[in-house]
């Protein structure tokens, strides 16, 4: 059952559904037996989260989570306050850097942009507001996984699981990440973490570029315009109490 409970039950049962999948729960016998349903109880849950596009089945791959879900979590997102207390920190990031800023939520096993703001220059990266992104590799997926309670499950999924682990125990060290060529040949990128409340992570904020300008040995320059930028979206936002 769910790790909070009201006192719909049926809803209880649904949102049991969903958080076994997310931790993992692919199969539907797996699923079953995770939320303490009935076979026939789950089987009519499962067919109707995947009728409201909130389950979705992929062949071998099993369920996961469905793309309404990641419109929702977008959605909630670019609601009042984040997007829009962050969007003008963006645009100063921008012209500090000279690079694109993007700022992303996790969903799942995704990282979502919920914003973004493009570099003016010709040659330049562009992330799609909405666009959902890999955990396995980049920059910001190494910030999140640095916050996540256990991130052994994703990180065995990365290309080179032993290098990933290191870089995801340095973002946790150090505060900011950096990436290149991982996710695509030819990008670089400097992520650093959106602490709300509580010590958890709210937001990851980033800026993309070219790797012939943010390889691994410019990266470091653009460090403290991007962890500035996470602390002033933290002001902004009401986390940071200075």
């Amino acid at each position: 059952m769910p790790k909070r409970t009201s006192d719909v039950a049926v809803l209880d049962r649904v949102v049991s559904v969903l958080e076994a999948v997310e931790e993992g729960a692919h199969r539907f016998t797996t699923i079953a037996r995770a939320t303490g349903l009935s076979p026939s109880t789950a089987h009519r849950l499962i067919k109707a989260l995947e009728d409201h596009g909130l389950l979705a089945h992929y062949g071998g791959f099993g369920y996961r989570l469905g793309p309404h879900l990641l419109r929702l979590a977008s959605e909630a997102m670019r609601e009042p306050p984040l997007r829009d207390l962050a969007h003008p920190v963006l645009e100063r990031l921008v012209r500090t850097t000279g690079e694109s800023a993007q700022l992303f939520v996790r969903s799942g096993d995704v990282r979502v942009c919920i914003d973004a703001v493009e570099s003016p220059n010709e040659l330049r990266t562009i992330v799609p507001v909405g666009a959902s992104l890999p955990l396995t590799a980049g920059s910001a997926a190494k910030v999140f996984l640095a916050f996540a309670s256990d991130p052994s499950r994703t990180i065995r999924k990365a290309e080179e699981p032993e290098r990933f682990a290191h870089e995801v125990e340095l973002a946790r060290s150090r505060g900011w990440a950096s990436s290149a060529g991982e996710r695509q040949p030819g990008v670089g990128s400097v992520s650093a973490p959106v602490v709300g409340p509580y010590g958890i992570l709210a937001a990851v904020v980033s800026v993309s570029g070219p790797a012939s300008r943010m390889g691994r040995i410019n990266a470091r320059r653009y460090v403290p315009a991007v962890v500035d930028a996470a602390k002033a979206i933290e002001r902004a936002a009401g986390f940071d109490p200075s």
